[in-house]
């Protein structure tokens, strides 16, 4: 199959991966009421074993959609086609019970290929949050229960040049969309109930700007050094509530004051990100990232029944690395061996409580009889509680399995 048969097939796939699939495997939680939901970091299967680490990461043989600046490692023969998938078991415990479910989906689909000396490009689907929820509770003379689901995706596009040995830049640009929809259901004592639902419509652009540069100890050990920058800016979109009674046949009713624009009254903080990364003979990977939001500052309005969402910065770090024993040796030698752990306090507040993450991961990259292709299946222990109030405490254990295609596309063989 030549050159421009191989394009046309990778964009098919992907296209078709796109219009049936959003990127956004749902991890269910209340917390994803407030916001825009939990929030993701773009972490490939690889990354996601490794702490989510991934700004000083340049392989050539994985889609960094962490830090664009890593697109520049690509081989200037290689195509690279990364689909993650996981499944989740989570626990849930509050004061009025516990509670066990299932839940999981596609994480995301990115591509990666070179378009000329020293430059790499990539394309992909990534979740930017996700909102999943369902929970009640008791009020005067009724009750109340809340739904949530949806979230926001980004497909982007991103380039990134080497103009020395060493030293990368590259970009992301990319557009949001998806819907979130937050339900509140009451119901009196006498049976009478009604459903307001805000619905929240995201179309917008995003970009994240990245450099990485990697500097020789001697002739086995290099030092990387990784920074990201997302610019903050106003939401675009659209958000509304939406009334339904429970006796009522008509369509439902749009609650004053109508349709609001989110540019204004809704925004995105800015995101900085850095790491640093010791690597050896492309056996030995470590890194240790941070990552800083300052969502203080971030207008989330109060539309109609639903109260405006208070927000703090979130910093999250990370530390991960891999160990692969020998290249060139058997297939248990060729086997990457992954392990890493973060910690997370994240932008969403309730009340004055801030809301806490970490975990602990660990996977393995398996190789293929398909040249470099790994299959990455990874393990996770997630706990997210609040603080100082317990409120609600959950346990995630995520299973992740990632299959990275690294096909020889722009070789073309010899004939003799």
């Amino acid at each position: 199959m030549n050159h421009s048969n191989h394009l046309i097939l990778a964009a098919t796939l992907f296209c078709a991966l796109i219009c049936g699939t959003s990127a956004s495997a749902q991890e269910t939680s209340p917390y994803s009421k407030f916001g825009y939901g939990i929030l993701s970091d773009n972490a490939s299967s690889s990354q996601l074993q490794m702490g989510s680490t991934g700004y000083a990461e340049h392989s050539g043989r994985q889609v960094n959609a962490m830090n664009p600046a890593a697109y520049a490692s690509t081989d200037s023969m290689t195509f690279l086609f990364d689909l993650g998938v996981s499944v989740n078991r989570y626990w849930r415990k509050d004061d009025s019970g516990s509670q066990k479910d299932w839940g999981g989906g596609i994480n995301y689909v990115t591509m990666q290929f070179p378009v000329a000396k020293n430059v790499g490009m990539s394309i992909g689907l990534v979740p930017y949050s996700a909102v999943g929820y369902a929970f009640g509770s008791t009020v005067n003379n009724g009750y109340s229960s809340h739904q949530g689901s949806g979230g926001i995706n980004q497909l982007y596009v991103g380039a990134a040049w080497s103009p020395v040995k060493g030293l990368s830049a590259g970009f992301n640009v990319g557009y949001l969309f998806g819907n979130i929809g937050n339900d509140v259901y009451a119901t009196t004592s006498t049976g009478v109930g009604a459903v307001f639902e805000q619905v929240m419509e995201v179309q917008d652009y995003h970009f994240r700007l990245g450099a990485q540069y990697t500097y020789p100890i001697n002739r086995r050990d290099n030092i990387t050094l990784g920074v990201t920058f997302d610019p903050g800016k106003s939401m675009l979109g659209k958000t509304y509530v939406l009334k339904y009674l429970q006796s009522s046949s008509t369509a439902p009713d749009t609650v004053a004051p109508g349709v609001v624009r989110l540019k204004g009254n809704f925004s995105m903080a800015p995101s900085w990100g850095a790491g640093i990364a010791w690597d050896r003979d492309n056996r030995i990977h470590a890194e240790l990232d941070f990552t800083y939001q300052p969502w203080k500052n971030a207008k989330y309005s109060q539309i109609e029944n639903f109260s405006s969402t208070r927000l703090d910065n979130r910093f999250r770090v990370a530390l991960g690395g891999s160990y692969m024993h020998d290249p060139r040796g058997s297939y248990f030698k060729r086997v990457t061996y992954r392990a890493g752990f973060y910690y997370n306090r994240d932008y969403i507040m309730v009340g004055d409580n801030h809301i806490h993450d970490w975990a602990v991961s660990c996977g393995l990259g398996l190789p293929t009889s398909q040249s470099k292709t790994l299959v990455n299946l990874g393990f996770q222990y997630l706990n997210r509680s609040a603080s100082p109030a317990s409120l609600v405490n959950e346990k995630y254990f995520n299973v992740t399995l990632g299959i990275n295609f690294n096909a020889t596309w722009f070789f073309h063989r010899q004939l003799r």
